[in-house]
């Protein structure tokens, strides 16, 4: 019961998240032909060229996407990328069908183009800050950029940026190159957002955790995460008792799922959480 309590706590600001990204690409991006970035960007370029609904085309790229990041990085950090994508598409399906009925009525600019940049930024970072708050993905680009991460070393942020570039660039053909200006105020306000909504706007943060299961707490943030993790010897200068802390850095999308872990194998553990200004490194920036 504790255990679906959890989850439940999870799932559910995936769904809302989820549910938020939705709404503001059917009510702001694709009444003015504005642009998104990854495979959602992608389904938008399908949309303006062919007709294609967004729900069943971000659905039918996100399925080998998925496949894919099941078999390089496991069950465990796919588990609520599947959340987000069946969720998404959903939504995307409602919003289609609400619009169909009429009973939403798309905000379609005539003259004030920034207006719905500025409106689609907002909800698009909103959504996805809140489903990346809770450990959650909408797929695509972001399942690419972990399997590259983890086999060539590039940092996420890197690859999520080109792929985008790209994306975004290839949308001329379909679009003005006004609309693609806008649609780069739209990238930089939702950037914007789902740094504040995940609580800082660095690409990393440090854990320090003092506990007495370092070895036991070690090994599951490397199988659940993938992280390196450094063990350090201490002592506690009241009680005596001999301690480790383990020593983490972590992107921030993986911070709730790092605290799960800890909590669950040692309650009493203390934990620091610092800002990580920059880091180089395996998983991060190399050069």
């Amino acid at each position: 019961m504790t255990n679906t309590l959890q989850q439940l706590r999870i799932i559910i600001p995936i769904l809302i998240g989820t549910a938020i990204y939705a709404f503001g690409l059917h009510y702001f991006v694709l009444p003015n032909q504005l642009m998104e970035g990854g495979v959602t960007g992608i389904a938008v370029l399908l949309n303006y060229a062919a007709g294609w609904p967004l729900s069943i085309s971000t659905l039918l790229l996100n399925i080998p996407l998925f496949f894919l990041g099941w078999k390089a990085l496991g069950r465990g950090q796919m588990i609520y990328t599947l959340v987000g994508v069946v969720s998404l598409s959903c939504f995307l399906a409602l919003m289609e069908q609400l619009i169909r009925l009429e009973w939403l009525v798309p905000f379609q600019s005539t003259n004030d183009y920034m207006l719905a940049a500025l409106y689609a930024g907002v909800t698009l970072g909103t959504g996805l800050g809140v489903v990346f708050r809770f450990g959650g993905t909408t797929g695509g680009v972001d399942i690419v950029a972990r399997i590259l991460t983890r086999s060539k070393g590039i940092s996420m942020g890197q690859i999520i940026l080109t792929l985008d570039a790209v994306i975004i660039g290839v949308s001329i053909i379909y679009i003005s190159v006004e609309k693609v200006l806008y649609t780069l105020v739209t990238v930089f306000i939702a950037s914007k957002l789902i740094d504040f909504i995940q609580d800082g706007a660095y690409a990393a943060k440090a854990f320090s955790i003092i506990t007495e299961q370092g070895s036991v707490m070690s090994k599951q943030i490397t199988i659940e995460l993938d992280r390196g993790v450094t063990l350090i010897p201490a002592k506690g200068a009241f009680s005596g008792q001999q301690k480790e802390v383990v020593y983490c850095v972590v992107q921030r999308q993986e911070i709730r799922r790092l605290k799960t872990i800890v909590r669950k194998i040692d309650p009493r553990a203390f934990i620091v959480i610092n800002e990580v200004h920059d880091v180089f490194g395996e998983g991060f920036k190399e050069e």
